[in-house]
């Protein structure tokens, strides 16, 4: 819009007060066109995809629904690795999880997860349990800070995981977080374990003659899974023996 003198203090000329230095050497920070260049790209080689270094401390653990199909790792040998590497889509790799739910792993690359497939590993070159390992300590690591809810009414409890970060349902994996579960609900008591959506871990106290909290129970993780985003396992789960059953009223 066009200047008015009325309103004074009017913006400074931008005239030249002299010519300019045609031999004095070019800026590099200068603007071109109103615009300064852009910073520079890491190398691709570099990227996670690629880089075993730089991909080990992101990559995670994650359950998958039962139905969900893959490469399984256990099965993976070099000649079979090399042939799902070359197909157009390669499946993602996953291992046996608890109850028949299928462990994936995932590169958390900053607002979106890439599902690790035959392709990663043949770019690493590492081995299955070097994959495992990692993924397995990043979720530790992560676990030993994530907070956990404590609710209680009456005799009833629930003990509940819902950080949001996406390895929730995950820590029921890690030994220390099954322990955790046992000692803090087991007193005296059946533990019950729900794992409705990927971002939901739940747990609680069923004691001797509450059959009707035990079917509440059940109708929370059923509602959970069925209106989840990510929806992972409508069943009702049982800790026995430190590790994870399908619970038998």
């Amino acid at each position: 819009m066009a200047w008015d003198p009325d309103l004074g203090d009017e913006p400074p000329s931008g005239w030249r007060d002299r010519a300019p230095d045609r031999l004095a050497p070019i800026d590099p920070d200068a603007p071109v066109s109103g615009h300064h260049p852009p910073a520079p790209r890491g190398s691709v080689a570099a990227a996670p995809e690629q880089d075993w270094q730089t991909a080990a401390p992101i990559i995670m653990p994650v359950l998958r629904p039962e139905s969900t199909s893959g490469t399984r790792l256990s099965e993976l040998d070099p000649v079979q690795l090399a042939s799902e590497g070359l197909k157009t889509h390669a499946t993602p790799v996953v291992d046996a999880g608890p109850c028949g739910l299928p462990v994936g792993y995932l590169l958390r690359a900053g607002g979106f997860d890439v599902l690790v497939n035959a392709d990663h590993l043949l770019a690493w070159g590492v081995p299955p349990d070097t994959l495992r390992a990692a993924a397995m300590a990043n979720l530790a690591a992560w676990s030993a800070t994530a907070p956990w809810t404590d609710e209680v009414s009456g005799h009833r409890r629930l003990i509940s995981s819902a950080t949001g970060d996406g390895g929730d349902a995950a820590r029921v994996l890690l030994p220390d977080v099954r322990a955790y579960l046992v000692g803090e609900l087991g007193s005296g008591a059946r533990v019950l374990v729900g794992l409705p959506e990927r971002d939901l871990l739940v747990a609680a106290a069923l004691y001797a003659g509450d059959d009707e909290f035990a079917i509440l129970f059940a109708e929370f993780v059923a509602t959970q899974a069925a209106g989840a985003d990510q929806p992972l396992d409508r069943r009702v789960h049982e800790m026995v023996g430190g590790e994870l059953r399908p619970f038998q009223p």
